[in-house]
């Protein structure tokens, strides 16, 4: 991720997504065995951050507060066009890098700046009902 490991303090958030790591790509699943990025999403939050998101993309974008980029915070929902409108969604980590579901790579981290994923980028939220971002 391009960043000490010292500067990574929130070591619950790391230790869910390694256990969720290289879990398959599946629309509609959302258990370990095949996740969707909304469904990864909406667990994570759940877990880490203690929030009830929606259970589609675009129900969560629409729930957000929208932020900048020079805004985002770890915790931060990343929203995507990869197949017409809100399409896939991420959680921002640090240093430009978000965790997702991606159908090529299952449960990943990639770089908001990578070719792919800038030229597809939407915006960035922050939900609204108080998720208790750390």
């Amino acid at each position: 991720m391009d960043v000490e490991v010292e500067r990574l303090d929130n070591q619950d958030l790391y230790r869910f997504i390694d256990s969720w790591w290289g879990t398959p790509y599946r629309m509609g699943g959302t258990t370990q065995k095949g996740v969707d990025c909304s469904a990864f999403v909406k667990t994570l939050e759940s877990v880490i951050y203690g929030t009830n998101l929606p259970r589609t993309a675009r129900e969560q974008k629409s729930g957000c507060s929208i932020i900048t980029g020079s805004d985002l915070k770890e915790g931060d929902l990343v929203f995507f066009n990869t197949r017409g409108g809100v399409s896939h969604v991420g959680v921002y980590l640090t240093n430009n890098k978000f965790v997702h579901a991606s159908t090529s790579g299952g449960v990943t981290i990639s770089d908001l700046y990578d070719s792919y994923w800038h030229s597809r980028f939407l915006g960035a939220g922050r939900y609204k009902n108080g998720t208790a971002m750390k």
